[in-house]
């Protein structure tokens, strides 16, 4: 069988409860090798339930979950050995410093200290590794978790919101660190619900909502199922000039928002546009194509399921 064409992880018609709460209702996904998958979802989505059945932590009530061509249950010891976790709450022996934690990993994973040292320096915690955890700040928690995670060079990376209670610039600085293992052709499924987290880093992105999948896909190909209209920002130096445009041909609506915010039918027919401005005496100061953000698809995905449902 040819591995490099089988999903890095699969999830069919799985199914997970928990006494009355359902957390996962027959979850199917695929998250293709050398990818970066995003589950996006508010809490209680169940992103973190996902993560834990991955790796064998958990078993499912129902259906068939395969990790790199493994199941979990059965080839636990082989899956971690092949898997890198970053759960939103790490946990340490506070007592012990970053460097003693680290070789505790190390071993565990039979990795070798310069692969530690390496890993740490990747996330910029090497500085802090005589200090005891303990006194990590969470930031400094998170670097370090990364660290661990991808010491032994795991084949998938599984973070679940990796940049819960940091400040800005360590959560961008982690995002940055995340782009470059996912350049590196290691598969990524992140968990986050946070939507600008996934924006320029996802392949996919997979919308969970009460332990279903609601929509997946690149996320330009969410964005034209969902979006399909195009919108275009036009100002002018006399916006009054602009009073006809919504008799042009493929306007479909227009909307005032300080500048007009203007909808069209394909965005081929914007050059058109502002030749028939200028022909008009129109003195545009501003065509801007929008393009649609996550936490615009993410909306427009809920209200269509809404409106489906």
């Amino acid at each position: 069988m040819d591995t490099t064409m089988t999903p890095a992880i699969s999830f069919s018609s799985v199914r997970k409860t928990f006494g009355d709460v359902v957390a996962l209702n027959g979850l199917d996904f695929a998250a293709p090798r050398g990818s970066v998958t995003v589950l996006l979802g508010p809490n209680g989505a169940g992103k973190t339930t996902t993560v834990r059945l991955t790796t064998g932590a958990m078993k499912p009530d129902f259906g068939a979950i395969s990790v790199l061509g493994l199941d979990p249950q059965t080839d636990g010891d082989e899956v971690r050995a092949r898997v890198g976790v970053v759960p939103p709450k790490p946990a340490f022996y506070d007592q012990l410093s970053g460097w003693e934690n680290l070789k505790f990993a190390a071993t565990i994973f039979e990795a070798d200290e310069a692969q530690a040292r390496d890993a740490a320096a990747r996330f910029a915690i090497d500085d802090a590794l005589d200090q005891d955890v303990g006194g990590y700040s969470t930031g400094m928690r998170t670097r370090l978790a990364l660290a661990r995670a991808v010491l032994h060079d795991p084949e998938v990376l599984l973070l679940d919101e990796p940049t819960a209670g940091l400040d800005p610039e360590s959560s961008r600085a982690v995002l940055g660190l995340i782009s470059d293992i996912a350049g590196r052709g290691r598969t990524i499924v992140m968990c986050t619900h946070l939507l600008h987290e996934a924006e320029g880093i996802a392949d996919q992105v997979i919308l969970m909502e009460e332990g279903e999948v609601r929509a997946s896909g690149h996320p330009e190909d969410l964005a034209n199922r969902y979006m399909a209209d195009p919108v275009v920002i036009i100002d002018a130096e006399d916006r009054a000039s602009l009073r006809f445009i919504s008799e042009l041909d493929g306007v479909l609506a227009v909307r005032d928002d300080g500048a007009l915010h203007v909808t069209l039918d394909t965005t081929d027919r914007i050059p058109d546009l502002v030749i028939e401005l200028v022909k008009r005496g129109v003195r545009p100061t501003r065509v801007e194509p929008i393009r649609p953000t996550l936490e615009d698809l993410y909306f427009e995905m809920q209200r269509a399921h809404r409106e489906t449902g």
